[in-house]
């Protein structure tokens, strides 16, 4: 065809710009419908197959290159990107779990992973089981013949129980049962997770990796190719999908993650370090600092700490109390998440969450960003002056 009609060269284009650009950035693919070159092509396709292209939902050059440097970082092989972190989660329950199966979470999971696990129980005949995230060896004492998955969290991301993950995991691998971890916390960065015996990663894209507070993502890593297929069976039943641009932002928020993880860490202790000094806390739930729980575990296993802890008013102070505390923050405003480079503040009814919260006391969770410590610490005195 040697001349096209005005419409058609609006709709498309024999030009092909020349070869030999390069730049530091991802380029950034836009795809639903992928192009074959010619039938015997499309008929050849595999989705499952990461060295070519079938539609836009399974991959293009975008996710494939967020994906393998997020396997890479973590030290898996395998990974697979989802809409969010929660998601995730409901992926790798999904392709590992069916009617009669048993699943067993620690009692500070997050919030939302509990509420799967009830709706699983409830709706789809998979019990959920809920253990003292200390438990470690003792976890054999519950895995039954029907355990097909562990849940670990490490630390818990409210209460900050520091579980053994090693221990947790030698005991599964003897029992043959799979140890997912939701890695957030640590990022990848302080943790090292296969290293420790987990067998899946799970990863909040939405906190460190972005490090903007304006991306949804989740990903799901693995060294076990069988394991690799089983969940990316389920992401493809799912329609699991990510946007290019999103992609694009966590793709653009690595080189700087482990600069951010560690400017967040030193901020958040030395604001811990002050806040432990005030007779408005009783406890200070830090991996870092000896009262909490895990200690000495955090000490053993990790290489930092990250920017997320909690802490416990003395009861004296009513929630009427707190939440005027909080209501009080300039620097800090209320919102859920961490990783982000503006600190927040959000209190829970940590009581009503646990089936056996030992202590007393109003909790806050506090996401310490990259504003000075200066104004933060000056943020919260003049908060803490209200309580009075």
């Amino acid at each position: 065809m040697d001349k096209k009609h005005l419409q058609t060269l609006l709709t498309t284009t024999d030009y092909r710009p020349p070869e030999g650009f390069s730049a530091f950035p991802t380029a950034i693919h836009h795809a639903s419908t992928v192009i074959f070159k010619d039938v015997a092509a499309l008929r050849a396709r595999n989705w499952q197959d990461k060295n070519a292209y079938t539609y836009g939902l399974h991959g293009t050059p975008t996710t494939f290159t967020l994906e393998a440097r997020l396997a890479e970082i973590e030290g898996g092989t395998h990974c697979l990107l989802a809409p969010s972190g929660l998601a995730a989660i409901a992926m790798i329950d999904l392709a590992l779990l069916c009617t009669g199966d048993e699943v067993l979470l620690p009692d500070n999971v997050y919030n939302p992973n509990r509420e799967l696990g009830n709706w699983l129980s409830e709706s789809f005949g998979i019990t959920a089981r809920y253990y003292d995230p200390m438990i470690g060896e003792g976890i054999a004492e519950l895995i039954s013949t029907k355990t097909r998955l562990i849940w670990t969290e490490a630390p818990g991301s409210v209460s900050m129980e520091v579980p053994d993950i090693p221990a947790i995991c030698r005991v599964a691998k003897e029992k043959n049962v799979i140890v997912a971890l939701d890695n957030t916390w640590a990022a990848g960065l302080a943790f090292r997770a296969f290293d420790h015996g987990v067998d899946i990663v799970m990863q909040a894209l939405t906190k460190y990796h972005s490090g903007g507070s304006d991306v949804l993502m989740g990903a799901v890593i693995t060294r076990s190719k069988d394991l690799h297929h089983k969940i990316e069976r389920a992401h493809m039943r799912l329609g699991m999908g990510v946007s290019a641009d999103d992609t694009f932002l966590v793709l653009r928020g690595l080189p700087t993650m482990k600069l951010r993880f560690e400017a967040h860490d030193r901020s958040a202790r030395e604001i811990a370090t002050w806040l432990k000094s005030r007779s408005e806390m009783t406890h200070i739930l830090h991996p870092a600092f000896d009262d909490c729980p895990g200690h000495a575990t955090w000490k053993r296993d990790f290489t930092g700490a990250g920017g997320l802890f909690s802490v416990l008013f003395d009861p004296r102070f009513t929630e009427a109390q707190t939440d005027r505390f909080i209501d009080s923050l300039k620097l800090f405003k209320i919102g859920y998440s961490w990783g982000g480079a503006n600190s927040l503040a959000v209190p829970y009814r940590i009581a009503a969450m646990r089936s056996h919260w030992p202590h007393q006391g109003q909790l806050v969770r506090l996401n310490i960003g990259l504003e000075d410590t200066r104004d933060l610490i000056a943020d919260l005195e003049q908060a803490l002056a209200t309580l009075a």
